[in-house]
């Protein structure tokens, strides 16, 4: 791992949270303001996400300037225009030749049930986000986009867990850094690939322990509820690398980091999640596309699990903490 374990272990990322803990919302801004190489790979049926056409190849624009993952559902967007207004102050942007327009993909996901579902991240909390931006230590768990987030939805949102946002990083020799941070919301159980265990999901109706959403999805109960299952769900996040990738590079990185979520959350990318993983590749390493695409997928997983392990019973919900002492 570097320094930190974050991915403010990647020269040029910073990261600055807003956290409404009343209302259970919050937003988490990327910022590379020198720019950096931007793909995406999103997967599952229930995306909310903004400028990311122009993150694939075959597009002008080849560098964002920041990434913004936040609650709110799709209220949350507006999150990112307060960060391209702070990046414009900054002067920083594409040069369209008459102003700098600041490059500001964003996803959200959905946590309007878990709080006061009138409050979303909006343009305000979005430049507050870039305002506490750091390049040390990130706070995890009930943080920034992670703030409402939880996983195990299918016997209803009463019977998930409480999970956030977490954050990892690898150090992979000669000054190559991978780093990931994720935001966990979802729709299935999270599992230690270490163990094969389930350490958050959904709990059982009745006595203590974790339903498995896996197998209560082949049973009668299950295809009940799937029919009227939320469509809340999804894991966002951003893998950062100070790799020199082209813009095929990055986005076959973004690619082969869902194979993180893939490891550690069960079932992924279904109908109901809205799976959307951004890349930002700053160039300053020469390196292998496919050491940084497999490592990426190890950091994506590491971030996860901290995501999980570092958050705090919340909106009636038990963490992993508690219930280590407490499952049922």
């Amino acid at each position: 791992m570097g320094k930190y374990n974050a991915v403010t272990d990647v020269p040029g990322i910073r990261v600055g949270h807003v956290t409404d803990a009343q209302a259970l919302t919050g937003c988490t801004v990327v910022l590379c303001e020198k720019g950096a190489m931007v793909g995406v790979d999103q997967r599952g049926g229930a995306p909310g996400t903004r400028e990311t056409d122009l993150a694939r190849p075959l597009h002008l624009v080849q560098e964002a300037h920041a990434v913004v993952l936040s609650g709110g559902s799709a209220f949350g967007l507006d999150a990112a225009s307060g960060v391209v207004h702070y990046l414009e102050e900054k002067g920083v942007g594409f040069d369209t030749g008459v102003a700098r327009v600041p490059i500001v993909p964003a996803t959200i996901l959905y946590d309007l049930h878990m709080g006061d579902p009138g409050v979303r991240p909006d343009a305000e909390m979005g430049y507050a986000a870039c305002q506490a931006a750091t390049s040390g230590p990130i706070e995890m768990g009930n943080v920034g986009a992670g703030t409402g987030a939880s996983v195990g939805k299918i016997l209803g949102p009463g019977r998930a867990t409480k999970s956030g946002l977490g954050t990892a990083s690898i150090d992979l020799g000669g000054g190559l850094i991978v780093g990931a941070l994720v935001a966990v919301n979802a729709f299935g159980d999270v599992i230690d690939p270490s163990s094969g265990e389930i350490i958050a999901g959904a709990r059982r109706l009745r006595g203590e322990g974790f339903a498995d959403t896996l197998s209560t999805m082949r049973g009668f109960v299950g295809k009940t509820i799937m029919r009227f299952a939320s469509r809340g769900h999804t894991i966002i996040g951003v893998v950062a690398t100070n790799a020199r990738l082209n813009k095929e590079e990055v986005n076959k990185v973004a690619q082969m980091a869902h194979d993180g979520i893939a490891r550690t959350i069960r079932p992924s990318h279904t109908m109901f999640d809205g799976d959307t993983l951004f890349t930002l590749a700053t160039g300053e390493k020469k390196a292998d596309v496919n050491l940084v695409g497999a490592y990426g997928a190890e950091a994506i997983s590491a971030a996860i699990l901290s995501a999980v392990r570092q958050a705090k019973s919340a909106g009636g919900l038990l963490a992993w903490q508690d219930l280590q002492s407490s499952p049922g």
